[in-house]
């Protein structure tokens, strides 16, 4: 039993000696914000995930300019054909080379050709539609970029009025524990005197060991509160943040407030609904033909890096791929339903978004009610703690009644503080929910 109290003692102590290590940082909620939108994780993770698809939006540019390679090919052959071909190339044909002899069992001959090719497509109609699609997802990930800054500035005031109750949560406690420590010390004299038994101090110093542990327990909450701040802010330092702002009731005019198309998510939803009507219709297109114009400059000689012959060829070519099997028209179908699935995911929801504007209107009703009663309740509780004090002194109370009296003052200011920390919330994710 001892070593257990041992051990429990310098559990507490290291604790202490931990907080008191830390660093105490006060902060306010527009530096939060400030760090936030530079550091944050996940908005970069978003904005990278919008490179890519800026990438593969600019990788349509494919349909409009030119494809353009150069080479430089070396050979050495005895083949009759292509030792013939070189010297043609090469423009080094003479009489000789006539000959049947040399024409079938020619020397070895050594071809070095330089060969710039150009490639111009002139109409791709699938390939215009891909690109409207990319440039869809591309918009697309822009506004759920803005989307997630905005979730991530919602987050940041959640977290920051986590913070403020939790310290409201220490400052309750602190007083309840002062409170507490005085009774006791009343009781202890008291029971010296005579007047109160042994049981009546012991519910007192019961009490002192309740708030205490109520009070490491919101400490901790402090701790938690700004764990989670330095995460959103990326910063790995252990600090612990103080608010430079105090829990309050806000208000907002929530009165005209609906869920907007503008809505960035709502907007990129529609967006990528266009993308895959657009890939439909590429996929329909892909069963048209397609026009490509050709080019390419040669230079021959026998020896590297040369060039002593040269020519053109220029050219255009009307493709049909008439019949690929039944790929293309699975294709086509799947693309097709994805663009249904796509108007159907919207419609769902918009009216999914409406239903919870709906929900936290009624919840932002309901805590305003529980704002002004629980204000009554602490306020009661107070005038109930003070008679009972009062009459505890003259020796006209019970311990136990003092004791429920002092309990129940410290829980009202505890659900008084968490009821303006509701109310402020839904009042945020009100704004979050019709934010354009």
């Amino acid at each position: 039993m001892k070593n257990t109290l041992y051990i429990t003692l310098l559990s507490l102590f290291a604790n202490a000696l931990f907080v008191q290590a830390q660093e105490i940082k006060p902060i306010s909620k527009k530096e939060i914000l400030s760090i936030v939108a530079e550091k944050n994780t996940t908005i970069k993770i978003s904005e990278e995930a919008f490179n890519a698809a800026k990438g593969d939006y600019k990788q349509t540019n494919a349909v409009f300019l030119p494809n353009i390679t150069a080479s430089h090919t070396g050979i050495s052959t005895t083949n009759p054909l292509m030792a013939f071909g070189s010297k043609l190339n090469q423009e080094i044909l003479t009489q000789n080379d006539f000959n049947p002899a040399l024409l079938n069992d020619p020397t070895t001959t050594r071809n070095f050709a330089t060969k710039i090719e150009i490639q111009q497509p002139l109409i791709n109609l699938d390939g215009f539609y891909q690109r409207k699609a990319a440039k869809s997802k591309m918009e697309a990930m822009s506004l759920q970029t803005k989307r997630t800054q905005d979730y991530l500035v919602f987050e940041v005031e959640k977290a920051y009025m986590q913070l403020q109750l939790a310290y409201k949560g220490v400052a309750v406690l602190e007083k309840a524990l002062e409170a507490a420590n005085a009774n006791k010390e009343m009781a202890d004299n008291s029971f010296k005197q005579g007047f109160l038994q042994r049981a009546d101090v012991l519910n007192v110093e019961i009490r002192v060991t309740e708030v205490k542990n109520q009070l490491q327990t919101a400490k901790s909450n402090v701790q938690n509160a700004s764990n989670y701040l330095s995460f959103l802010m990326n910063d790995k330092s252990d600090v612990l943040y103080e608010p430079t702002e105090s829990l309050a009731v806000a208000n907002f005019t929530v009165d005209s407030k609906i869920i907007s198309e503008n809505r960035a998510d709502i907007k990129a939803m529609h967006l990528a609904s266009k993308g895959y009507e657009a890939m439909n219709k590429a996929d329909k297109m892909a069963f048209l033909p397609r026009l490509n114009a050709f080019g390419s400059y040669e230079m021959y000689d026998n020896k590297v890096f040369q060039g002593s012959a040269n020519g053109y060829l220029i050219g255009a070519q009307l493709s049909w791929d008439i019949f690929k099997g039944s790929k293309r028209f699975g294709k086509a179908q799947k693309s097709k339903a994805e663009f249904e699935k796509s108007k159907l995911e919207y419609n769902q929801y918009v009216s999914k978004s409406n239903l919870e504007l709906n929900k936290v209107k009624r919840q932002l009703v309901d805590a305003k009610n529980r704002l002004e009663l629980t204000n009554l309740a602490v306020e009661q509780s107070e005038e109930s703690l003070r008679i009972r004090k009062n009459r505890f002194k003259e020796g006209l109370e019970k311990t136990s009644d003092l004791l429920m009296a002092e309990t129940q003052f410290a829980q009202k200011q505890l659900e008084y503080y968490q009821t303006i920390f509701e109310y402020n919330f839904t009042q945020t994710y009100l704004e979050f929910l019709t934010k354009e």
